[in-house]
């Protein structure tokens, strides 16, 4: 306790005038700063912004920031040359920022202007900074996926997990020998975002693997483009809770029928009550809500005749199916546990 309050006074004592000039800044001119994920936001929407967020193309990097400057002096900067829809500044846990920050803007013209008026613009004396077009990546590479996984398990338990996914593509994979390597797109690139942050702290393991996701690098997509390709369409539909046809797969490993968002539960505890372990007791806590809409949850589920019970961490954001964030989460919990006790879905 003592090492804590002594790392919290030597990160309020960095930087102070600086911290304190912010704090009089947003007193005055009353805008709001958010901290969330390890940035601290203005905007997005700003206020009074009315219609759909700026499109592709609208947003700036900001580099090579001295660590010691803030908001008080860089959004006035960049909104001196268009108007600002959001402004996101890196910090670190000390109250410094990281050197960089991200700028989006009403228009595309309003960044290009950035750019050409910004780019080596010197903040503080002998510190000019880097202004330039904002690569918004928006494709994920999961490796490390079982030959056995299809699109329709894939599909139904990103759906569950993330939201905004647009089209998935399976590949061999070039570093696992019989495995699989999906490209997953979102349509934004705070969708492939959170759902890069979802899907590695989930630690989702998939037909007993354990998988690695980052963003997809040029080399790699050079590369995959040279090996063939399985496309799905966002319109292909999963397959339903067939519970009379259970197939059996490659390998003598058993599959199990893919069961609907809506019957995942039933699914489990049906599963359950057939193998004499009783129905799982399930605890689900929600212990961060984001502005953007995600829900983060802490959950622990006890099956009565399994030797431990299962607890961690994940990330929802609710959606027009009427399910509630609770709900949402037990359905993404239950797919994992399907897995953990031999039946993953496909």
């Amino acid at each position: 306790m003592e090492g804590a309050l002594e790392a919290q006074m030597w990160s309020d004592a960095i930087n102070q005038n600086n911290k304190t000039a912010l704090l009089a800044w947003v007193k005055m001119t009353g805008i709001q700063l958010v901290q969330v994920n390890g940035q601290r936001k203005y905007g997005g929407p700003p206020p009074g912004w009315i219609g759909e967020p700026p499109l592709s193309g609208s947003e700036v990097f900001i580099g090579k920031l001295p660590q010691d400057i803030y908001e008080n002096k860089l959004i006035p900067l960049f909104q001196s040359v268009g108007k600002l829809y959001e402004f996101r500044l890196m910090m670190t846990f000390s109250g410094l920022n990281r050197g960089f920050a991200y700028a989006k803007y009403s228009n595309r013209r309003s960044a290009q202007v950035a750019i050409a008026a910004l780019n080596n613009f010197e903040v503080q004396k002998g510190c000019p900074i880097m202004v330039c077009r904002s690569t918004e990546k928006c494709e994920l590479c999961v490796d490390g996926l079982s030959s056995l996984v299809e699109q329709g398990q894939l599909q139904t338990l990103l759906q569950e997990v993330t939201t905004g996914v647009l089209n998935i593509s399976l590949y061999r994979s070039p570093s696992r020998k019989g495995g699989q390597l999906a490209v997953l797109k979102y349509n934004s690139h705070r969708a492939a975002a959170m759902a890069k942050k979802t899907l590695v702290e989930g630690n989702l393991g998939l037909y007993g693997e354990e998988i690695e996701v980052d963003w997809l690098k040029v080399d790699m997509k050079q590369k995959l483009r040279a090996n063939s390709e399985r496309t799905f369409p966002e319109s292909s539909q999963p397959r339903g809770c067939e519970r009379d046809s259970p197939s059996q797969a490659p390998g003598n490993a058993v599959t199990c029928p893919l069961p609907q968002a809506l019957c995942v539960l039933d699914y489990l505890n049906a599963l359950c009550k057939e193998q004499q372990l009783g129905i799982p007791v399930f605890l689900t806590k929600c212990v961060q809500a984001n502005p953007d809409g995600w829900l983060r949850f802490w959950y622990q589920v006890v099956i009565p005749g399994y030797p431990s019970p299962f607890s961690g961490f994940m990330w929802i954001k609710p959606d027009k199916s009427g399910l509630s964030g609770h709900d949402k989460a037990k359905n993404a919990i239950a797919l994992q546990l399907l897995k953990t006790l031999g039946c993953p879905v496909v």
